[in-house]
């Protein structure tokens, strides 16, 4: 249980957060004198910061990653209503989603979610024109914990956990994941949308970490 909450924390955990979160009768600072022996000598070691423990590459191999950086973006609240709407209804065209968001989708939008890695092209839909369609990718569902979109939260849990807007389809609309009623009308035009305000789902649920 300990090296699970260690490897899973995104920054270093005390003795105290360990026991807090560990069932009762636990020995936690054992445990970490364990890993800390198990992983000694290791590529990946569990080190002391501070007062603190957490996993971290070894430091001879630190050459290793000298190439490699680490870029944290907050989606934009288009970027985030597209990605939602992609999840749970692709294949989808452009059309669509401009239809179901009802406002413009700018090229850079779907621009971003594809450099992200977390949408790509489909196959041409056969109509008219045969438009592309868009579908999320591994990369979405391995970042979201989730084996495929099946496993995607329905109406009834997003609501529960207060990512949807509760209040019931307008007559004749089709139901977007961001929730009926939630406002989504915010100009798309440079692709940066309107920040993280609450727009039915939470920002939250897609920022990228």
């Amino acid at each position: 249980m300990a090296e699970a909450l260690l490897f899973a924390a995104t920054e270093p955990l005390r003795i105290a957060d360990l026991a807090a979160r560990m069932p009762a009768g636990c020995d936690p600072a054992e445990a970490v004198a364990s890993l800390r022996r198990r992983y000694a000598g290791r590529g990946v070691e569990l080190v002391r910061v501070g007062d603190a423990f957490a996993f971290r590459t070894a430091g001879d191999l630190g050459f290793l990653m000298q190439h490699h950086t680490v870029e944290q973006r907050r989606l934009s609240r288009a970027a985030t209503e597209t990605l939602a709407i992609v999840a749970y209804h692709q294949p989808v065209t452009r059309t669509e989603i401009e239809e179901i968001r009802g406002v413009a989708v700018s090229r850079g939008t779907l621009d971003q979610l594809i450099e992200i890695g977390w949408v790509r092209v489909g196959r041409r839909r056969q109509s008219p024109g045969r438009p592309v369609t868009f579908v999320v990718t591994d990369g979405f569902l391995d970042h979201f914990g989730l084996e495929s979109t099946r496993d995607l939260p329905g109406l009834s849990e997003l609501r529960a956990a207060g990512l949807l807007d509760a209040r019931p389809a307008a007559a004749g609309l089709p139901l977007a994941p961001g929730g009926a009623g939630s406002d989504m009308g915010d100009d798309d035009t440079d692709g940066q949308g309107g920040g993280n305000r609450d727009a039915g789902l939470s920002g939250d649920l897609f920022d990228d970490d």
